[in-house]
Order: C-alpha cells, then structure tokens, then sequence
C-alpha cells in the first residue's frame, strides 16, 4: 500500500489500532532506561504515545498524513514527522529506535533495518516486531503476500556489522480472536 491508501484507510474509521502499545514493545521496552526514541512507520502513535508517557524524547514517523495527525491529537509530547522510512532523513544518536509491524517487501525491508541501526547511538536498541513468515502455514493474520513476511534471520543478515550485540531474536506466539498468529522479535544493541 502507498500512502494514499493508508490515508484512505486511516480516514474511514476513528481508529485502526488500539490506543494502547503493544504488548511485545511493552513487555520488552518497559524497563529501559528513558532516552532518545525513533519510532519508525508509527501509525497513530500508539507505541510513540507510550513511550513519551515513560519519559522518552520520542519523534515518530510515518508517511501517513492522516495517521500523524491522529497522533498529534493525542497531545503527547512526541515530535511527529510525515516522511518514508525508506527516504526521509532519521535523527542520529538514538537510545531506541522501534520498527513495529513495517510490512514491506523484502527488498525494501532490508534497506530499513540498517538505515534503523545506523540511527543508533553506541549502546542503543533496535526493537523490530513484525508478523512472521510462518503466519502463511501455521498462524492467522498479517499480510498474505510472502515477500512482506519475514524471520529474524532477515532482520539479523540485513545488519551485517560488527558492533551487533543481540539480545533476542526469534518468534514469538500472539493470541488473537482468530487464533494463534506468529510475529517475528529482534532486540539487539549497538556495541
């Protein structure tokens, strides 16, 4: 989908996703020292909200004009900014930078998560959930095409660099009405 298309999507209901975070970036990102936050592909800003409200210095981004504004309605003190994960500059010396549920094609995916790393500063934390290839055979949900879909080992190829220490990385199962759905969770830090 393009940005019209999110747009489109965001406009016809008050609201896509839940007001609160989620529950994997809540469950592994609540104890980190607050610091400098880089929410990439933010949607409305319910990971960003989050994280301002724990003390962070978050900006969040996402090409979606109608989602920015939903988050800026919030009135959390989050710098909001309209851009492509892909293209727009990212802020540098980042404590944490967040990539939750980005569904791109491979291709592309593998241009985020370095541009994602590099944002970092010595020390900070990539935090990348997303729903997991297997989700075609063993799970429910997400996006059905397979080139959008992907395991940790991508995200842990695409970094190909020395000062990756990981932390976690893997999938992990989400209980949803549906069924059980699989989402990929990488954790790692810059040495």
């Amino acid at each position: 989908m393009d940005s019209a298309a999110w747009d489109a999507r965001y406009a016809a209901s008050e609201r896509v996703w839940s007001v609160e975070p989620n529950q994997f970036v809540a469950a592994h990102l609540a104890s980190l020292t607050p610091g400098r936050a880089l929410d990439l592909a933010a949607g409305e800003g319910r990971n960003a909200v989050w994280l301002s409200s724990l003390g962070w210095d978050v900006a969040a981004v996402d090409y979606s004009a109608v989602a920015i504004e939903r988050g800026r309605a919030s009135g959390a003190d989050v710098t909001w900014v309209v851009g492509d994960v892909l293209t727009c500059a990212l802020p540098a010396d980042q404590d944490l930078v967040l990539v939750s549920y980005l569904q791109l094609p491979a291709t592309q995916m593998r241009q985020v998560w370095p541009r994602a790393f590099a944002a970092l500063r010595p020390g900070g934390t990539l935090f990348v959930i997303g729903h997991d290839s297997s989700n075609l055979t063993e799970g429910v949900g997400g996006p059905q095409d397979p080139d959008c879909l992907y395991v940790a080992d991508d995200v842990l190829d695409a970094l190909h660099t020395d000062d990756l220490l990981i932390e976690e990385a893997g999938r992990v199962p989400r209980v949803t009405e549906a069924g059980t759905a699989y989402d990929v969770l990488v954790k790692v830090r810059r040495s």
